[in-house]
C-alpha cells in the first residue's frame, strides 16, 4: 500500500502558521515579482480567483473581498517543508519526497487497521507539530493514492485521511473522477481523450490496454495499470539526478541594456552550474532564452532562444558562462525591452562518462580544482561570495511588495513574546 501526504494550500498555510488572524480569511500568494497567483486558500478559491492568473487582472476582485496578499517567501516555505518531511521520516518506514509539499509513503507490511491508525496519527502530529494541515490518501498504487488524497480535500468528514483499497470503492470513485486530474495525464492527452467522450478515469479504465499502448505508449499503459490496482511505479528512496537544469526569472521592469542582461544571464548560468556539480553531472548543451512582455502588446515583441552544443561536456562555471554570453549576444536585439530570461542546461550525464576531444584546449583538471574551491567558499561563507566579473555583485532584486517575515530562518524575524 502507498500513501501520499499532501500539504493543503501549502504556501497559504505557511503564512497562517505565524499569523493566526489569517484563519478563515481568503489568502493568496504571488509568484516572483508579484506576477501571478500561485497559491490560494479555500476561501480565495471560493471567490473564483483563478490559479496562475496575473495579479493585476484579479486586483479588483481581490480588493473587493479584502483578500490578504503575500509575495512568495521561499525561505519560509522551504524550511516549513523540511519540518514536515522530517516528521514524516520519523513516523514512517520509508518515504519519497516528491515535491516541496508532497511525499509518498510506503505502508508495506502493515495491516489495514495499522495503516488507518498511522495515517490519522500523521495528520494529527503534523498539524500539531508544524501547524500545516495535510491530506493523506492511501491506496494500492501511487496513482490511486493521488486520487485518494484529492478526496480528502473534497470531503472534510474524512478528517484528512482516506484509505481506499476495496475494488468496489475504487471503481465508484473513478467513475466520477475527472480524467484531467489523473496523475500523469497531461493537457494534450486529456484534450484528446475528452474529444473522444472519455471524461472520467472510470471511462479511461474501460479502454482496451492495446489501444492505450498504441496511442499513449508505455507511460499511458503504466497509468492504466495503476488505476486497475497494479503497482507499476515503485517508491524512490533516493533523489534522481536531474536530466535538465533551468534557472529563469521575470524582471520587475523591461530590460533594454545588454550589459544588464549579461549580468543576469551570468548569474543564472552560475546557479545552474552549481546545481549541476552538486549532482556530479556535466552537460552537453546550454540554451539561453529571452522574452519580451507578452502583456504589453503596444511594445515590440521578441521570443528568442539559442542552443549551444559543447565540444566536451562540462560543469565549469567559466566555460558555461562564456557559452551563455555568446548565445545571448546572438539573439539580443537593441530596442527591445526584455521581461524574462533564463538558462537551461541539457544533455546531462555523469562526470565519469565524459568523452574527450582531441582538439580540446581547456585545462580541465585546473577547472575542476577551481570549481571545487569555488563551491567550498560559497558553501562556507554564503552564496555569491565568489562571482564572475560579468555578474552584478548586488543580488537580483524582485518586486516583493507583500513579503512576510522569514520567521524560521532569520534571527531578526523571529517572533518575540513580550
Amino acid at each position: 500500500m502507498f500513501g501520499l501526504c499532501d500539504c493543503n494550500n501549502f504556501y497559504a498555510s505557511c503564512e497562517r502558521v505565524f499569523n493566526p488572524s489569517l484563519e478563515g480569511v481568503p489568502v493568496i500568494v504571488l509568484s516572483n515579482n508579484d506576477g501571478c497567483i500561485i497559491a490560494r486558500s479555500n476561501e480565495a478559491k471560493a471567490l473564483g480567483i483563478a490559479m496562475g492568473a496575473p495579479y493585476f487582472q484579479s486586483k479588483e476582485l481581490i480588493e473587493k473581498h479584502q483578500v490578504r496578499v503575500f509575495s512568495s517567501n521561499y525561505a519560509l516555505y522551504g524550511d516549513m517543508s523540511n519540518r514536515v518531511m522530517t516528521l514524516l521520516k520519523q513516523m514512517c518506514p520509508a518515504i519519497e519526497v516528491y515535491s516541496i509539499d508532497e511525499a509518498f509513503i510506503d505502508f508495506s507490511g502493515l495491516t489495514k487497521e495499522q495503516i488507518q491508525l498511522l495515517g490519522e496519527k500523521i495528520t494529527t502530529d503534523i498539524r500539531k507539530g508544524v501547524g500545516i494541515p495535510v491530506s493523506i490518501g492511501i491506496a494500492p498504487t501511487k496513482t490511486l493514492a493521488k486520487v485518494a488524497s484529492k478526496l480528502c480535500k473534497k470531503y472534510p468528514r474524512l478528517k484528512g485521511c482516506c484509505l481506499m483499497y476495496r475494488p468496489e470503492d475504487i471503481t465508484k470513485v473513478l467513475s466520477t473522477f475527472p480524467i484531467e486530474d489523473i496523475w500523469g495525464i497531461g493537457r494534450r492527452y486529456a484534450r484528446r481523450l475528452q474529444s473522444m467522450g472519455i471524461v472520467t478515469a472510470g471511462q479511461f479504465c474501460q479502454i482496451p490496454e492495446s489501444w492505450i499502448k498504441t496511442n499513449m505508449g508505455i507511460v499511458g499503459v503504466r497509468i492504466w495499470r495503476e488505476l486497475h490496482g497494479e503497482s507499476c511505479i515503485e517508491l524512490e528512496d533516493a533523489v534522481s539526478a536531474k536530466k535538465q537544469i533551468c534557472t529563469s526569472r521575470s524582471f520587475p521592469t523591461e530590460v533594454y541594456d545588454l550589459k544588464i542582461l549579461k549580468s543576469h544571464i551570468t548569474r543564472f548560468t552560475t546557479l545552474c552550474a552549481t546545481k549541476l556539480r552538486a549532482q556530479s553531472g556535466v552537460c552537453h548543451t546550454l540554451t539561453v532564452f529571452i522574452y519580451t512582455n507578452r502583456h504589453r502588446p503596444e511594445l515590440p515583441a521578441q521570443y528568442e532562444s539559442r542552443l549551444i552544443t559543447l565540444d566536451v561536456a562540462s560543469d565549469s562555471t567559466l566555460e558555461l558562462a562564456a557559452a551563455a554570453l555568446k548565445a545571448l549576444k546572438s539573439i539580443y536585439r537593441q530596442g527591445f525591452g526584455y521581461k524574462k530570461a533564463g538558462v537551461i542546461l541539457g544533455g546531462i550525464q555523469t562526470k565519469t562518462a565524459i568523452q574527450g576531444n582531441l582538439f580540446d584546449t581547456i585545462d580541465r583538471e585546473k577547472h575542476n580544482r577551481l570549481m571545487k574551491t569555488w563551491d567550498k567558499i560559497n558553501l562556507k561563507w554564503g552564496r555569491d561570495k565568489l562571482i564572475l566579473a560579468a555578474q552584478d555583485p548586488e543580488p537580483f532584486q524582485m518586486n516583493r511588495n507583500h513579503l512576510s517575515k522569514r520567521y524560521t530562518t532569520d534571527w531578526n524575524d523571529i517572533i518575540k513574546v513580550v
